[in-house]
């Protein structure tokens, strides 16, 4: 009957329209109410208590340095380098979309802040290619995907802070994965562009390749000062957050002069209302993830469960389908913070490992940004590009399979995941 209210509030909040952030509110008021304990006194602590974590502050920061680079010339000059690297190629413009996203992740962990800056810098150079439309905002939509996996990560914070798994071993086992399905959309693009006679632009010379190199290496060292500084032990995730939206500024506002006064106060304003809404969120989870706990939510669905506990792979499964189910209706913050205190007990029960489980819950969740009919990173790159969403939507969907496909193969070879994160922490 628990489950039952724990559902019903929850889903009858998000049917009638009701944001998700008052919908978890409701959600754990009306458990609350169902057990008798109901208390606003309560609801306000956990509130408070919810967003007062030393972790989360990482959030803001590394948000604040995805618009200062996208703002200051940074993700520009990323996308020249890749651009001078392998623009040559036949369907040259697609692997310069996807090594670009390789290399963005590593500076800003946000899906969304990626998949803009793409979207405005890249879009109309493969229409003017000749790439069809959609195919094309269709892998800039995936490309987004690989944003929250390569570190730094702002789902990996959320996940870290909402299941106290240690958020730089995340961000350590997140590196391999990403690499892994830039590869998979790489093999994809070679596949569908094969046939396509489209004239490449001419190979750059050795001299353009280092100075496109030599432009973008200010912001090519961002990365590796955050993973050098995680794997020495020189600073946390939240002060790696710090050390990117500085360096960032100091780069945009200092070096490349690219970034006004005027700009500078559009770009903080524009992170603190994201911010806003991500804090919100989480602050109102805490609600629904106490409750969780109190109502021992968690013991319930591990005797629901039972049988699958002595099965770790098929378990992962299990969960797998249930996040991409969830997916395609939520957001991937609220799913993180809605299902992880669910979802931990039974991981832990079964002897899986937390940050391998984190990865790939990860993983799904990011998949889950360009599942329709809600997809926000398919909605950006429409309203970016100008594009209908369904066009977006069919263009994403071959890359979207493989995306999934890889997914699974990492659940069935966990050492895809955990032996490289072994190397690197």
């Amino acid at each position: 009957m628990t489950i039952a209210v724990f559902l019903g509030a929850l889903l009858g909040a998000m049917a009638l329209g009701i944001p998700i952030a008052f919908s978890l509110l409701l959600c754990g008021a009306a458990l609350m109410w169902h057990m008798d304990m109901f208390d606003a006194q309560i609801l306000a602590q956990n509130v408070i208590e919810g967003s007062n974590s030393f972790p989360l502050l990482a959030v803001p920061f590394f948000m604040l340095a995805g618009e200062i680079m996208n703002t200051g010339g940074l993700s520009r000059r990323i996308v020249d380098f890749a651009m001078a690297l392998v623009g040559h190629i036949r369907g040259g413009l697609g692997y310069v979309t996807i090594l670009a996203a390789c290399l963005l992740s590593a500076l800003s962990g946000s899906a969304v802040a990626d998949a803009a800056a793409l979207t405005s810098l890249l879009l109309p150079m493969m229409v003017k290619a000749g790439h069809d439309k959609a195919r094309s905002g269709g892998l800039i939509a995936a490309c987004g995907v690989i944003g929250p996996i390569i570190p730094p990560s702002i789902g990996f914070v959320i996940f870290g802070v909402a299941a106290n798994v240690s958020i730089s071993k995340l961000f350590l086992a997140g590196i391999m994965p990403g690499v892994v399905l830039g590869a998979g959309l790489w093999i994809t693009w070679w596949w569908l562009t094969r046939k396509e006679d489209l004239t490449p632009p001419p190979k750059a010379t050795k001299g353009e390749i280092w100075d496109s190199l030599r432009r973008a290496t200010w912001a090519l060292m961002l990365p590796v000062i955050i993973l050098v500084g995680l794997r020495m032990g020189v600073f946390t995730p939240t002060e790696a957050a710090v050390v990117a939206a500085v360096y960032a500024l100091f780069v945009a506002g200092v070096i490349y002069r690219e970034l006004t006064w005027k700009q500078l106060f559009e770009v903080f304003t524009a992170s603190a209302k994201t911010t806003a809404v991500v804090m919100f969120l989480v602050a109102a989870a805490m609600v629904s993830a106490w409750m969780i706990t109190v109502a021992n939510l968690p013991d319930q669905v591990i005797a629901l469960l039972q049988p699958l506990l002595d099965r770790p792979t098929l378990l992962m499964f299990a969960i797998m389908i249930l996040c991409m189910v969830v997916g395609t209706a939520m957001d991937m913050t609220p799913t993180i913070l809605i299902l992880t205190p669910v979802l931990m007990p039974l991981v832990k029960a079964a002897g899986i490992d937390p940050v391998y489980f984190g990865v790939l819950f990860i993983i799904n969740n990011s998949i889950g940004l360009v599942t329709p009919p809600v997809g926000t990173v398919l909605n950006v790159v429409a309203g970016v590009g100008r594009m209908r969403m369904d066009d977006v939507t069919r263009g994403v969907m071959p890359f979207m399979a493989v995306q999934f496909i890889v997914m699974f193969l990492m659940v069935l070879f966990p050492s895809i995941v955990m032996v490289p994160a072994r190397w690197f922490y």
